[in-house]
């Protein structure tokens, strides 16, 4: 830092005078620090490399109030009470250290915030253990990556009512704002909030998966990249107009300066992921919830990466013979329905997600406050988000596909979504997120399902019972006697 720049900066001993303090400096905490300054706030700041303080302070202190320190102590004293500490490091091993290190210096009353993307079982770990030391501990999803943080995210902060009332104002100031309203709400208790920001990132992983699969889909039917791109801003105008579609666009329209191709060409074809994806699914499956599309798209990005097995088979197996497409035009179209129509699906599974976990945990989750929220700064933000929002605050739905006009939208795109599985079937194209989400349409439309079948399979090998259709109760029948049957 220069001469020039500490002196500018106010001095923190005993001072007591910020209002919020924001730990760990990497892009997202110093994006969160500065946009919290932006909107009037004395923050005070800490990280652990003292250089990142100071690089902050020197490149942004013109652009707010900015109060640094060189450690924890004095970073404490120059917070006014109750102090409200926003902690941005890596999840994991790391933000524990950090949090047990920031909470040696605050007392009964202070709110502590875990911004990170936590696992919520270790956030409900955290919120017990500081509840006894009587500082309240919050776990915050903060969505919209680095433009979002400065900005304004869509932010998802659980913990108790009381750590809400002294928090939530700052975080409502700083969220992204749609007609007026902050994305922002008190999601619910201890780790509410960020399941809720581990759901929003598997609905993302199933919308940039089915992104991926309309574009492959297009780029084998012969349209050349610009083109694609040009479907994809048209796309933007309409239904599916959304933040990620809208960069889709951009990325796609994007040349390599090294080689003159289009860059998409030239970046490697393993899609990596950090862990909210697999943690959605694996918590779907404990709670018993069908989250298959969002499932897809974790398994699609892990398949990505299985480079051996992808040479070893690139070279053995065949595809199809034929599958020519004939009529672009109608695939573009049959394309933009199932593109629609999953997206819809990925959104209902996920909103089913998070109402099963509300009742599992009583944390009395408001699924049209969190689609409220997420209508802005968050990446999955999308037009779609007013109509769920609307849908699930008038009826409250068992699932979002029956709500009466959903439900017709997706009875009028079935057709082009059907033919869009059966021209991927045909050309060899793998679409695991489509063909997922209308197998899952299809499920749950059915009057009967061949669960019966299954049932009956498992009580013959492992004497496991069924149920009937026609009277109450539980049954066996004696396969390896005389087949008679009896109740359970």
């Amino acid at each position: 830092m220069t001469e020039q720049a500490q002196q500018e900066q106010p001095v923190h001993e005993g001072g007591g005078t910020a209002d919020i303090g924001v730990v760990g400096l990497a892009v997202m905490g110093a994006n969160l620090a500065r946009n919290l300054a932006h909107h009037g706030h004395e923050v005070a700041l800490f990280n652990r490399t003292q250089a990142r303080t100071d690089r902050l302070v020197e490149e942004h202190g013109h652009e707010g109030r900015f109060v640094p320190s060189s450690d924890l102590a004095g970073f404490a004293a120059s917070l006014s009470r109750p102090r409200k500490v926003i902690v941005m490091v890596k999840a994991g091993e790391a933000t524990d250290l950090t949090l047990e290190a920031v909470a040696e210096h605050l007392d009964e009353g202070d709110v502590l915030v875990d911004g990170g993307n936590a696992h919520y079982l270790d956030t409900q770990r955290r919120e017990r253990s500081y509840k006894r030391k009587g500082v309240h501990f919050v776990g915050a999803g903060i969505s919209g990556g680095e433009e979002g943080a400065l900005n304004g995210p869509s932010i998802m902060p659980g913990g108790s009512a009381e750590a809400y009332a002294v928090l939530g104002p700052l975080l409502e100031d700083i969220s992204a704002k749609v007609e007026g309203e902050p994305c922002c709400t008190h999601i619910g208790p201890d780790g509410a909030g960020h399941f809720v920001k581990m759901v929003h990132n598997g609905i993302e992983y199933a919308d940039m998966q089915l992104i991926a699969e309309a574009y492959d889909l297009l780029r084998t039917a012969g349209l050349p990249v610009d083109r694609i791109a040009e479907v994809f801003r048209d796309w933007n105008e309409g239904d599916l107009d959304s933040f990620l579609i809208e960069i889709t666009a951009q990325v796609l329209q994007q040349v390599d300066a090294a080689t003159g191709q289009p860059l998409v060409d030239v970046i490697a074809d393993a899609a990596e992921q950090k862990g909210t994806g697999r943690w959605t699914v694996q918590l779907a499956l404990e709670l018993g919830v069908p989250v298959n599309a969002i499932a897809e798209a974790v398994f699609a990005r892990s398949t990505s990466g299985h480079t051996t097995v992808r040479e070893a088979a690139r070279g053995v197996l065949r595809g199809p013979g034929g599958g020519q497409v004939d009529d672009v035009d109608r695939l573009v179209d049959d394309v933009r329905q199932a593109l629609w129509a999953s997206k819809v699906v990925a959104y209902a599974q996920g909103l089913d997600h998070i109402r099963a976990a509300s009742d599992a945990n009583g944390w009395g989750v408001d699924v049209a406050e969190v689609a409220r929220i997420w209508r802005g700064g968050c990446i999955i933000r999308a037009r779609l988000l007013e109509r769920i929002r609307r849908a699930w605050a008038e009826h409250g739905p068992a699932t979002l596909l029956a709500v009466p006009d959903v439900a017709d939208d997706l009875a009028r795109a079935q057709d082009g979504w059907r033919r869009t599985v059966a021209t991927a079937v045909g050309t060899g194209v793998p679409v695991p997120a489509f063909a997922a989400s209308l197998a899952y349409y299809d499920t749950v439309r059915r009057d009967r399902l061949p669960a019966a079948l299954v049932q009956g399979l498992r009580d013959f090998f492992g004497a496991h019972t069924y149920e009937r259709t026609d009277r109450p109760g539980s049954f066996h029948t004696d396969w390896s006697g005389d087949r008679t049957e009896h109740p359970a």
